[in-house]
Protein backbone atom coordinates (compact mmCIF):
# COMPACT_ATOMS: atom_id res chain seq x y z
CA UNK A 1 0.00 0.00 0.00
CA UNK A 2 1.08 3.36 -0.93
CA UNK A 3 0.71 6.31 0.79
CA UNK A 4 2.49 9.61 2.43
CA UNK A 5 3.53 10.36 5.49
CA UNK A 6 1.56 12.71 6.70
CA UNK A 7 -1.33 10.08 5.89
CA UNK A 8 0.29 7.51 8.27
CA UNK A 9 1.19 10.43 11.31
CA UNK A 10 -2.37 11.15 10.62
CA UNK A 11 -4.17 7.52 11.06
CA UNK A 12 -1.33 6.95 14.28
CA UNK A 13 -2.73 9.76 15.70
CA UNK A 14 -6.48 8.54 15.12
CA UNK A 15 -5.61 4.92 16.40
CA UNK A 16 -3.65 6.22 19.69
CA UNK A 17 -0.22 4.53 18.07
CA UNK A 18 2.99 6.46 19.07
CA UNK A 19 6.52 5.09 17.24
CA UNK A 20 9.50 3.85 19.03
CA UNK A 21 12.01 5.91 19.34
CA UNK A 22 15.78 4.68 18.93
CA UNK A 23 18.46 5.37 21.76
CA UNK A 24 21.55 7.04 20.75
CA UNK A 25 24.66 5.05 20.19
CA UNK A 26 26.81 4.29 22.30
CA UNK A 27 30.95 3.27 21.48
CA UNK A 28 31.79 0.24 23.50
CA UNK A 29 34.77 -1.37 22.00
CA UNK A 30 37.99 -1.08 23.80
CA UNK A 31 40.64 -1.10 20.73
CA UNK A 32 42.93 0.88 22.61
CA UNK A 33 45.26 -2.01 22.73
CA UNK A 34 48.31 -3.19 21.41
CA UNK A 35 47.32 -6.78 19.72
CA UNK A 36 47.58 -7.55 16.27
CA UNK A 37 44.65 -6.79 14.36
CA UNK A 38 43.25 -8.30 10.82
CA UNK A 39 42.69 -6.45 7.51
CA UNK A 40 39.04 -5.73 6.23
CA UNK A 41 38.38 -8.64 4.00
CA UNK A 42 34.75 -7.20 3.58
CA UNK A 43 35.22 -3.91 3.14
CA UNK A 44 31.13 -3.01 3.94
CA UNK A 45 29.89 -5.36 1.33
CA UNK A 46 27.79 -7.36 3.20
CA UNK A 47 26.04 -9.42 0.37
CA UNK A 48 26.94 -13.22 0.41
CA UNK A 49 26.13 -15.52 -2.17
CA UNK A 50 26.04 -18.72 0.16
CA UNK A 51 25.55 -19.60 3.31
CA UNK A 52 28.96 -19.58 5.43
CA UNK A 53 30.53 -17.34 2.89
CA UNK A 54 30.57 -14.16 5.18
CA UNK A 55 30.44 -14.39 9.42
CA UNK A 56 29.92 -10.73 11.25
CA UNK A 57 30.13 -10.47 14.79
CA UNK A 58 29.88 -8.10 17.65
CA UNK A 59 28.96 -7.03 21.28
CA UNK A 60 26.17 -5.35 23.23
CA UNK A 61 25.01 -4.49 26.67
CA UNK A 62 21.62 -4.68 27.75
CA UNK A 63 20.46 -3.06 30.97
CA UNK A 64 18.70 -4.99 33.98
CA UNK A 65 17.75 -4.13 37.69
CA UNK A 66 21.19 -6.72 38.40
CA UNK A 67 23.36 -4.63 36.56
CA UNK A 68 24.60 -4.70 32.69
CA UNK A 69 24.02 -7.94 30.55
CA UNK A 70 26.82 -8.16 27.87
CA UNK A 71 25.50 -9.82 24.36
CA UNK A 72 28.21 -11.60 21.92
CA UNK A 73 26.30 -12.25 18.52
CA UNK A 74 27.08 -14.01 15.06
CA UNK A 75 25.11 -13.34 11.84
CA UNK A 76 25.69 -15.21 8.81
CA UNK A 77 25.14 -12.47 6.12
CA UNK A 78 23.59 -14.61 3.95
CA UNK A 79 20.29 -15.24 5.06
CA UNK A 80 20.89 -13.01 8.12
CA UNK A 81 20.11 -15.82 10.23
CA UNK A 82 21.78 -15.42 14.11
CA UNK A 83 23.30 -18.65 13.99
CA UNK A 84 25.91 -18.09 17.41
CA UNK A 85 25.12 -15.65 20.25
CA UNK A 86 26.62 -15.72 24.18
CA UNK A 87 25.13 -13.78 27.05
CA UNK A 88 27.76 -13.16 30.00
CA UNK A 89 27.29 -10.58 32.95
CA UNK A 90 31.10 -9.61 32.04
CA UNK A 91 32.63 -8.44 28.28
CA UNK A 92 35.07 -10.80 28.22
CA UNK A 93 37.14 -12.81 25.81
CA UNK A 94 35.05 -15.58 26.55
CA UNK A 95 31.88 -13.98 25.40
CA UNK A 96 33.05 -14.03 22.09
CA UNK A 97 34.61 -17.47 22.14
CA UNK A 98 31.21 -18.86 23.45
CA UNK A 99 29.40 -17.31 20.86
CA UNK A 100 31.79 -17.85 18.17
CA UNK A 101 31.76 -21.80 19.32
CA UNK A 102 27.80 -21.98 18.71
CA UNK A 103 27.78 -20.97 15.55
CA UNK A 104 30.52 -23.27 14.44
CA UNK A 105 28.62 -26.27 16.06
CA UNK A 106 25.49 -25.48 14.12
CA UNK A 107 26.71 -24.85 11.34
CA UNK A 108 29.13 -28.12 10.91
CA UNK A 109 32.41 -26.40 11.34
CA UNK A 110 32.89 -24.88 7.89
CA UNK A 111 36.10 -24.29 6.83
CA UNK A 112 37.02 -20.78 4.87
CA UNK A 113 34.52 -18.61 6.33
CA UNK A 114 34.60 -15.07 6.71
CA UNK A 115 34.48 -13.75 10.05
CA UNK A 116 34.01 -10.59 10.37
CA UNK A 117 34.46 -8.07 13.90
CA UNK A 118 35.19 -4.76 14.94
CA UNK A 119 38.77 -4.42 16.32
CA UNK A 120 37.66 -4.50 20.07
CA UNK A 121 39.97 -6.32 22.44
CA UNK A 122 38.04 -9.66 23.09
CA UNK A 123 38.55 -10.02 19.39
CA UNK A 124 41.57 -9.48 18.91
CA UNK A 125 42.69 -12.12 22.46
CA UNK A 126 44.72 -14.79 21.86
CA UNK A 127 41.97 -17.23 22.77
CA UNK A 128 39.66 -16.23 19.92
CA UNK A 129 42.28 -15.78 17.36
CA UNK A 130 43.38 -19.18 18.14
CA UNK A 131 39.59 -20.63 17.59
CA UNK A 132 39.46 -19.02 14.59
CA UNK A 133 42.84 -20.43 13.50
CA UNK A 134 42.41 -24.04 14.76
CA UNK A 135 38.65 -24.21 12.67
CA UNK A 136 40.33 -22.89 9.30
CA UNK A 137 38.22 -19.33 9.64
CA UNK A 138 39.41 -16.54 7.87
CA UNK A 139 39.58 -12.99 10.28
CA UNK A 140 38.19 -10.10 9.37
CA UNK A 141 38.25 -6.55 11.36
CA UNK A 142 36.75 -3.01 10.41
CA UNK A 143 38.86 0.52 10.77
CA UNK A 144 39.39 1.47 14.45
CA UNK A 145 35.54 3.60 15.61
CA UNK A 146 33.97 3.09 12.41
CA UNK A 147 30.45 1.40 13.12
CA UNK A 148 30.11 1.46 9.45
CA UNK A 149 32.16 -1.18 8.59
CA UNK A 150 30.07 -3.92 10.80
CA UNK A 151 26.58 -2.20 9.95
CA UNK A 152 24.89 -5.46 9.62
CA UNK A 153 25.25 -6.36 12.90
CA UNK A 154 24.83 -2.72 14.06
CA UNK A 155 21.35 -3.44 12.23
CA UNK A 156 20.42 -5.92 14.05
CA UNK A 157 20.93 -4.68 17.82
CA UNK A 158 19.04 -1.57 17.05
CA UNK A 159 16.26 -4.05 15.32
CA UNK A 160 16.77 -6.11 18.75
CA UNK A 161 16.31 -3.13 21.25
CA UNK A 162 13.39 -1.13 19.41
CA UNK A 163 11.73 -3.87 18.83
CA UNK A 164 12.00 -5.69 22.07
CA UNK A 165 14.43 -4.40 24.56
CA UNK A 166 13.87 -0.49 25.00
CA UNK A 167 10.40 -2.12 25.83
CA UNK A 168 11.02 -3.87 28.39
CA UNK A 169 12.12 -3.90 32.18
CA UNK A 170 14.47 -6.69 33.19
CA UNK A 171 14.86 -7.28 36.99
CA UNK A 172 17.21 -9.65 36.59
CA UNK A 173 20.17 -11.18 34.38
CA UNK A 174 18.32 -14.11 33.79
CA UNK A 175 15.08 -12.80 32.58
CA UNK A 176 16.90 -10.74 30.21
CA UNK A 177 18.63 -14.20 29.16
CA UNK A 178 15.53 -15.67 28.57
CA UNK A 179 13.61 -13.29 26.97
CA UNK A 180 16.12 -12.84 24.42
CA UNK A 181 16.85 -15.85 23.88
CA UNK A 182 13.05 -15.92 22.81
CA UNK A 183 13.46 -12.93 20.78
CA UNK A 184 16.57 -14.54 18.87
CA UNK A 185 15.29 -18.23 18.05
CA UNK A 186 11.45 -17.88 18.11
CA UNK A 187 11.15 -14.78 16.57
CA UNK A 188 13.43 -13.05 14.66
CA UNK A 189 15.02 -16.23 13.30
CA UNK A 190 12.17 -18.42 12.68
CA UNK A 191 8.95 -15.24 11.94
CA UNK A 192 10.86 -12.01 11.20
CA UNK A 193 11.13 -11.04 7.95
CA UNK A 194 13.82 -9.08 6.69
CA UNK A 195 14.20 -6.40 4.21
CA UNK A 196 17.71 -7.48 3.39
CA UNK A 197 16.72 -10.32 1.87
CA UNK A 198 13.56 -9.89 0.13
CA UNK A 199 11.53 -9.88 3.33
CA UNK A 200 12.01 -13.60 3.54
CA UNK A 201 12.50 -15.59 7.33
CA UNK A 202 15.95 -16.04 7.46
CA UNK A 203 15.90 -19.65 8.61
CA UNK A 204 13.49 -20.42 6.13
CA UNK A 205 15.45 -19.00 3.40
CA UNK A 206 18.13 -21.12 3.68
CA UNK A 207 15.88 -24.54 3.64
CA UNK A 208 13.84 -22.82 0.23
Amino acid sequence: MTCSENRVARRMQQLGLRAIQAKKFKVTTDSNHTKPVAPDLVEQDFTAHRANEKWVSDITYVWTDEGWLYLAVVMDLYSRAVVGWSMQRRMTQQLVVDALTMALFRRGFPSGTIIHSDRGSQYCSAAYQRLIKTVGLRCSMGRRANCYDNAAMESFFHTLKVEHVHRQRYRTREEARVQIFEYIEVYYNRKRKHSAIGHQIPLLMETA
